[in-house]
């Protein structure tokens, strides 16, 4: 029976990502997802259709863009939908660090939720700079 991180890298046997679901970044992405949803609960209700919505639209959009950009036939269409997938990884920042600025959320709510999003960053941009290397 699979856990919710669908196949956890430590599981797996073979060296070959075989689809996106093996990829780390799309793992902690899924992470990163349910994090600011759990966050993005504690708004006020008068955000459910202002910053509540576009803070989850832009979260979930990261781990699909990576899932799509996997899925593309050429390397520089990967590495276009990382690109997307960062652009809306900031978004999300930029979102959770005005949550805090509107005090929806203290600082120490937001901060490990900021720290994967630091991490996932650079795990884009280097996957990026190798798909554009090769």
């Amino acid at each position: 029976m699979l856990d919710k991180r669908e196949l956890g890298t430590e599981d797996r046997k073979m060296s070959e990502i075989q689809s996106h679901r093996d990829l780390i970044v799309w793992q902690k992405s899924m992470d990163l997802v349910v994090q600011v949803y759990r966050l993005s609960d504690r708004f006020p209700k008068v955000e459910m259709y202002r910053m509540t919505s576009q803070i989850t639209r832009a979260v979930v959009s990261v781990p699909a863009n990576i899932a799509e950009g996997n899925a593309r036939g050429t390397r520089k269409d990967y590495a276009n939908f990382l690109a997307i997938a960062k652009g809306s990884l900031m978004e999300t920042e930029t979102f959770l660090m005005l949550a805090v600025r509107l005090d929806y959320l203290t600082p120490q709510e937001v901060n490990p939720t900021l720290n994967l999003i630091v991490e996932i960053s650079k795990m884009l941009t280097a996957l990026r700079k190798r798909l554009l290397e090769s």
